[in-house]
């Protein structure tokens, strides 16, 4: 399924993306979860409901005009990210492959939606792009095996874009990683989440990320230092995921700090990150007012 979150007039929904709109769960069958995190964490038997309702004569649909889209998973308890996980992106920056993930965070006051404006902050004048897959967790998990078992741990996949103020994410001796990823609005999501069995290879989609039109990163997840396995076992051991935990993968190379002459982001840009199987998130840039 392709689900969605969608603001309707009785509050945010799950929804399914079709090809002309949205399918309302709940209202269509009032036995089904209303958030898309309790829709990923119930039983398959549940999905399948879920699906069957969507395509039934008696859904209730949103025409995509309509209804106004929020974050996938619009307030997820995590939001993991990683740093430095495709090798060409290492190589691009002439730093050595890690020996282990990277890790940071963004915390909720940055998810925005689709078509939502990022906000270029006054007190940051390099605010740089990152295009990212992003796994969705569907299933509570501490201590999960590397193996293909993790993938049991995996809801779906959405397009993520981690916008970064770079100013402030390298000042000082000790640098500030979480301070340069954490203003508001830096972390679209969206338009939808693919659930895990449409994606059965997570390690092989093509990932661009366009600015105005012009594409500026164009990777593949192939290019992963650390798979989807891995990154779960490595991050279970600490902290215990939850379903609706979102997991930034990592960016490909062509960031803009790393250009010459750099290329960040203003007011007035669009930027577009397109990830094969999953769709096109879409923001336009605007001033803090």
């Amino acid at each position: 399924m392709r689900l969605a979150t969608i603001l309707t007039p009785h509050g945010p929904r799950a929804a399914v993306a079709t090809a002309d709109g949205y399918v309302d769960l709940h209202a269509t069958d009032p036995g089904l979860p209303t958030c898309v995190k309790n829709l990923l964490a119930a039983s398959p038997g549940i999905r399948k409901i879920a699906a069957e309702a969507a395509a039934g004569p008696n859904a209730v649909k949103y025409a995509a005009n309509a209804v106004k889209l929020l974050p996938p998973v619009p307030h997820p308890a995590k939001i993991l990210c990683i740093g430095l996980n495709y090798r060409d992106h290492a190589i691009e920056g002439n730093r050595p492959i890690p020996p282990e993930p990277v890790l940071f965070a963004k915390f909720p006051n940055t998810l925005i939606a689709h078509g939502d404006p990022i906000v270029i902050p006054k007190v940051s004048e390099k605010v740089d792009y990152e295009a990212e897959l992003v796994v969705v967790i569907g299933k509570r998990g501490r201590h999960i095996p590397n193996d293909k078992t993790a993938f049991d741990y995996v809801g779906g996949y959405t397009v993520g874009h981690d916008v970064s103020g770079r100013d402030w994410q390298f000042r000082g001796e000790e640098k500030q990683w979480i301070i340069g990823k954490t203003f508001d609005t830096f972390a679209p999501t969206g338009p939808v989440l693919v659930t895990a069995d449409e994606i059965p290879d997570p390690h092989n989609l093509q990932v661009q990320l366009r600015v105005n039109g012009t594409t500026l990163q164009n990777s593949n997840t192939k290019e992963f230092i650390f798979g989807v396995p891995h990154l779960l076992w490595f991050l279970s051991q600490v902290i215990t995921l939850e379903p609706g935990d979102l997991i930034f993968t990592g960016t490909p190379p062509g960031v803009g700090i790393a250009r010459k002459p750099p290329v960040l982001l203003k007011p007035g840009d669009v930027c577009e990150v397109e990830i094969e199987k999953i769709g096109v998130l879409k923001n336009p840039c605007v001033a803090e007012s």
